[in-house]
């Protein structure tokens, strides 16, 4: 993989769809072999803060619907 001329966005400004979009790219350079250990390790750690990001983003989510259905029910 080729570093990009641009720095990556930081994690916690991505939207959903943006760390989801990026992790599914993270995966396929990992899966097809980086070039150089560093690299690898750089590409690793950005997929775990991905993960992290989208799995902020689903609890959030989770929580609005409970209280969605909560208030739902409540009336």
């Amino acid at each position: 993989m080729t570093t990009p001329a641009t720095t990556p966005a930081p994690v916690d400004s991505l939207s959903y769809e943006q760390a989801r979009d990026e992790l599914i790219r993270v995966v396929s350079v990992l899966e097809q072999g980086a070039s150089t250990l560093e690299e690898s390790l750089t590409l690793w750690e950005r997929g775990e803060a991905l993960a992290t990001r989208c799995e902020e983003w689903l609890i959030g989510a989770k929580a609005r619907l409970d209280a969605a259905r909560g208030a739902a029910t409540a009336e």
